[in-house]
């Protein structure tokens, strides 16, 4: 990198604290309506960052629900053009009591930064901004074109977004798409995600007797909801580990040898994992590593059960209802519809007597993989070297970022997903952080992508 531009940096960079925090002050909380105008501050916040870093046409456009923030700067001809995806809305901070500091109040201490939206994603959206900002303002041009698509409502599974990207897809139209919502393996080992699981999201609902009934009375007589509920979530995996509905695996493509073997090299010890979440013993699917069961295999998790009494003491009832939420993560070809048609389905051949069920349907997300040796992935690769150090790992994140499948089917372009975020950020939990250290090599490893991704 430029001795000008590390003296850009080094210059500003409590400025730039200073401006993350002012961003991170705004509660742009999208899953809930009270928060409704801080997303427009949010919103019109980084549209004059944008402005500000020398970045031309900006606006924020409406859609059916939250603005997405538009931005360009295309003036290197005959180069390529990056589009660089982020969002500006955060998860709800519950339970807030459980936070060392207001969640909208940013605080340093022991090298990070600690407020909702730190690490997902505000301070990795922010660190694309500054980075071409340090550049625009030392050189006075770019290497490469750059637009900017920052939406809303990512954590609620951008529902508006796929329509807008539709809508305006000449407008976004690129050569390659850069994102960074995800994580480094750790400290100083950075890595490159080529694939994402998809997401499908459901609730089941078992009615019995038309309401509760005193188990002496009752007792022996009539189905207890609980129990039938019980009996039927039992019976959606093996007692291996393996997803028991009929179908779930059939849309599955097996692991590549060179996939395994780059998931294979990734720094990962089982034990000290198990020790880690305080665990006696892993379990998972059988015959894949643990590593392989997170990344890259499909997933059905029961996420709550309830019903009954659930206060203090003892209150002697058969509970009329009983509810469960459960979350899939999918791989490769898997649908998400067709997976919850599946799951109903299984659910509805094994009603037990005497009980109905209803199913409710949630939120869904493709899933998305693309190859890890795509030169602009390669390019990553070479800025993420330049910045930390050390060669990047190449991985699969369990997580799901729907949209990024629906940027792959419309727009057609190469994806770099390119995170700072560390595992353990707490991001969408209490005391989300961000290390300053990924913030600072983050800042000096996109400024390298931007000024040699011409070189790919």
């Amino acid at each position: 990198m430029e001795d000008r531009i590390e003296q850009h940096f080094i210059k500003e960079r409590i400025h730039h604290l200073e401006q993350l925090s002012a961003l991170l002050r705004i509660p742009s909380i999208s899953a809930l309506s009270t928060h409704k105008s801080d997303m427009v501050q949010a919103a019109n916040w980084i549209a004059e960052s944008l402005r500000e870093a020398g970045l031309e046409h900006v606006k924020v456009m409406p859609t059916k629900g939250n603005p997405v923030v538009y931005a360009d700067f295309l003036h290197a001809k005959d180069k390529p053009t990056v589009l660089i995806y982020g969002h500006y809305d955060v998860q709800p901070v519950d339970p807030v009591e459980l936070w060392e500091n207001d969640p909208f109040d940013p605080t340093i201490r022991e090298g990070k930064i600690y407020a909702r939206g730190a690490s997902d994603d505000k301070g990795q959206v922010f660190m694309h901004i500054k980075a071409l900002e340090a550049i625009l303002k030392t050189k006075k041009e770019l290497s490469v074109n750059v637009k900017f698509c920052i939406e809303g409502e990512e954590e609620i599974g951008s529902p508006h977004l796929p329509e807008f990207v539709s809508e305006y897809k000449d407008l976004l139209s690129a050569d390659v798409l850069l994102i960074s919502d995800t994580t480094m393996l750790g400290p100083n080992a950075p890595a490159i995600c080529y694939g994402l699981r998809g997401l499908c999201a459901l609730q089941i609902d078992v009615q019995a007797a038309k309401s509760d009934l005193h188990s002496g009375l009752y007792g022996g007589a009539v189905p207890n909801a609980l129990h039938a509920l019980v009996e039927l979530l039992a019976g959606l995996h093996t007692k291996d580990g393996k997803v028991a509905v009929a179908g779930f695996y059939d849309d599955v493509e097996p692991l590549t040898t060179e996939e395994r073997e780059a998931l294979a090299a990734l720094p990962h010890d089982d034990e000290t994992y198990r020790k880690q979440l305080g665990l006696s013993a892993l379990f998972g699917e059988p015959g894949y590593s643990t590593v392989e069961r997170f990344m890259a295999r499909p997933t059905l998790e029961i996420n709550g059960v309830y019903g009954g009494f659930q206060g203090e003491g003892t209150k002697t009832v058969i509970p009329a209802q009983a509810h469960a939420k459960i979350t899939c993560r999918l791989v490769n070809h898997q649908d998400p519809q067709h997976i919850l048609d599946l799951i109903e389905e299984h659910v509805r051949t094994h009603t037990p007597e005497g009980v109905t069920i209803q199913v409710t349907r949630f939120d869904t997300g493709r899933p998305f993989v693309t190859r890890f040796d795509a030169p602009a992935i390669q390019s990553a690769a070479v800025a993420y070297e330049a910045g930390y150090g050390v060669k990047p790992y190449y991985m699969r994140m369990g997580g799901s970022i729907p949209i990024v499948e629906v940027f792959d089917r419309i727009l057609h372009v190469p994806i770099v997903l390119m995170g700072f975020g560390l595992p353990d950020e707490n991001f969408h939990a209490p005391n989300e952080h961000f290390s300053l250290e990924n913030f600072d090599k983050g800042l000096r490893t996109l400024t390298y992508y931007y000024e040699h991704l011409e070189t790919v």
